[in-house]
């Protein structure tokens, strides 16, 4: 189990009023509000024993307590694991990521990644805006999730890219096999998510902490007690497309955290693709179109269910 350390505060009449994510940057030291955001989302932070918002306004009197996980000594190795490279040149690079591959290192995959990859790959040619962890990484797509990804090779591609993802104007579209007939051809699923409330491991529809979250699917063909599915994302929440496809009674197939195992072969995990990638390039100003093939997985899949 990792070491945290934990602090504890009692707020006089003078606090009263104050937010309490800004209030602890001041009291806990050499942190920043996103750090400290994140432990009050990660549940780290409670008030008179209680878990808040990171918004929540402060009373004299309240007992404020903090646990900060220690530090992990980070030493990233570069790692020659081979990239399925769709496209790359001096400012960003395209990858079309395997199945069973975690994008950035994190508490038990520290080793194997496909920031290793590219650390091997580029050398020091990737952005290092995102910190020592996620050098290059603009977005991500889960560990069981196959397709398209960008990296940026230098801070201002990084900038660029940012800025597409924030205004929309990158998109990101997938493809997916999911349980059950879904009888409309097309749709919009328009529900926040946010943390599970039980389980932080999970997130789900969340209508009072979530964050807007948006999902359009196409229909591209039915089966008996499964449908094929194109869905393209206005958001980018953490597993978006997976919880709501949930939500809908629907859950991707293979996907043992929101719905359960495929029972006609080992899907290795959830049975989706990121198939298409469009974005302008942030130094040249071209606008690009990706894609990545179909996985010889989901293609087996869908042979099966034909």
């Amino acid at each position: 189990m990792d070491k945290t350390t934990t602090e504890i505060f009692i707020t006089t009449a003078l606090d009263e009023g104050h937010r309490l994510d800004t209030w602890l940057v001041e009291k806990a030291g050499s942190v920043t509000r996103s750090f400290i955001q994140k432990l009050i989302g990660e549940g780290l932070v409670t008030v008179d024993g209680a878990v808040v918002k990171s918004g929540f306004r402060l009373k004299p009197g309240m007992h404020i307590t903090v646990n900060k996980p220690e530090p992990v000594p980070l030493s990233l190795e570069p790692q020659n694991i081979p990239l399925d490279i769709v496209f790359e040149d001096q400012d960003i690079i395209v990858i079309n990521k395997p199945k069973n591959m975690v994008v950035h290192p994190a508490a038990g995959n520290w080793e194997g990644t496909l920031v290793n990859a590219l650390l091997y790959h580029c050398r020091d040619s990737l952005s290092d805006i995102n910190g020592v962890i996620r050098p290059g990484i603009v977005h991500r797509i889960d560990k069981d999730t196959t397709g398209l990804l960008v990296a940026a090779k230098s801070n201002e591609a990084h900038l660029n890219l940012s800025e597409q993802i924030k205004a929309h104007k990158v998109q990101r579209i997938y493809e997916a096999i999911v349980d059950g007939v879904i009888k409309e051809d097309s749709g919009k699923i328009s529900a926040p998510i946010g943390r599970h409330p039980t389980n932080r491991k999970k997130m789900s529809v969340n209508r009072l902490n979530g964050k807007p979250a948006i999902t359009h699917y196409t229909v591209l063909e039915r089966f008996r007690g499964y449908t094929h599915l194109q869905l393209s994302l206005e958001t980018g929440r953490t597993h978006q497309i997976r919880v709501h496809m949930a939500s809908l009674g629907h859950p991707v197939t293979g996907d043992t955290v929101y719905g359960k195992a495929c029972s006609l072969m080992d899907t290795e995990g959830q049975a989706l693709h990121a198939r298409y990638l469009k974005l302008t390039h942030p130094v040249t100003g071209e606008r690009m179109i990706f894609e990545a093939p179909l996985p010889d997985y989901f293609n087996r899949l869908l042979e099966l269910l034909s």
